[in-house]
């Protein structure tokens, strides 16, 4: 029901994850990252504390591959989950247990990691691990490429319904959690709309947060 990647940009240090699925707020439990650590998708029949759990591992020193083959061995019905997961030296690793939905696939490469299930053409990872390689920009453009090229090389069997991309840099928090909860359009497109939208604020949002005095301005009416 759904088709992911995880991936570092290199140049700045960030993570970042996308996800989309034919289910409703698929971001909600399926989208984690911290930053300094990595960034992890959980996903198919999805168990929402692998998430957090693998990017603690990964805090506490260990790889991604390390950290997911830890939780291939212990983490309860294992054979139905799809972890996806890369880490603060651009390492990956990926699980896909053998009871994965429909057509399931993988595909990784530096920085980056590719999933899915339910798909309509296995080689919809491939595809995104090639578009996300060969892209440049801030890390959230390349990942929007990299979800549209998985969509053109054919996506899930069923039609997309939500979508979600979550970036984490130098600060505690994300800062950038944009999710398109439920739509009867494209959810990626949309998606895409909403970062258009944000991210020439991002740095902004930081600067706020950190030291509101340091802000010229809070864009809002009557703000000068």
């Amino acid at each position: 029901m759904t088709f992911s990647l995880v991936a570092r940009c290199r140049d700045t240090g960030m993570f970042g994850v996308a996800v989309t699925s034919s289910s409703p707020a698929v971001a909600a439990r399926c989208a984690y990252a911290r930053a300094g650590v990595g960034a992890v998708a959980s996903q198919n029949v999805t168990d929402p504390t692998l998430g957090p759990r693998a990017l603690d591992l990964m805090g506490l020193g260990a790889t991604a591959a390390e950290a997911v083959a830890i939780l291939r061995r212990t983490a309860s019905h294992a054979d139905y989950r799809q972890i996806l997961a890369v880490d603060a030296q651009g390492g990956s690793a990926i699980h896909s247990g053998p009871n994965a939905l429909g057509t399931w696939a993988e595909a990784r490469g530096e920085d980056v990691a590719c999933g899915g299930n339910l798909l309509a053409d296995a080689r919809v990872p491939a595809a995104m691990v090639a578009a996300f390689a060969a892209s440049t920009g801030p890390l959230g453009d390349r990942l929007l490429a990299a979800m549209r090229a998985g969509l053109d090389a054919g996506g899930e069997a069923g039609p997309i319904r939500s979508a979600g991309m979550k970036l984490v840099r130098d600060v505690a928090w994300p800062v950038a959690d944009l999710r398109v909860d439920w739509t009867e359009g494209d959810p990626i497109a949309e998606l895409g709309q909403l970062w258009q939208l944000y991210s020439p604020q991002l740095d902004a949002y930081v600067t706020r947060a950190l030291d509101p005095r340091e802000a010229p301005s809070y864009g809002v009416p009557g703000d000068e």
